[in-house]
């Protein structure tokens, strides 16, 4: 996640690199954090992915990236990062969520 994230802050538009960096830097600490313990990160991976997802289809410049694949690079880090990535994030957070108590965490 990080890695696309960081080829995509490089091509995108500088005035929100601030945003993206800060964006970046909670997945970092989220993935240091679920290292220690992965139920303390749940929840906030969970609600980032939503966000990451909700924002990239509101951005019209996003959907018209993605939609006319024009830039091709920037389309695949968008499609990439924000969705298929997103959704794994999401997807094995709810899975781990509703298996936690059976797991004994």
């Amino acid at each position: 996640m990080s890695v696309v994230g960081a080829i995509g802050i490089q091509m995108g538009d500088p005035q929100f690199i601030v945003n993206a960096l800060i964006l970046e830097s909670a997945f970092i600490a989220l993935t240091i954090l679920s290292i220690v313990r992965i139920r303390y990160v749940l929840i906030p991976c969970m609600v980032i992915s939503i966000i990451v997802i909700i924002a990239n289809t509101a951005s019209p410049r996003h959907t018209e990236v993605m939609i006319s694949f024009y830039p091709v690079v920037n389309a695949l880090v968008l499609i990439i990062g924000g969705y298929v990535l997103q959704a794994l994030i999401l997807g094995f957070g709810v899975l781990f969520f509703a298996k936690r108590k059976t797991m004994g965490m």
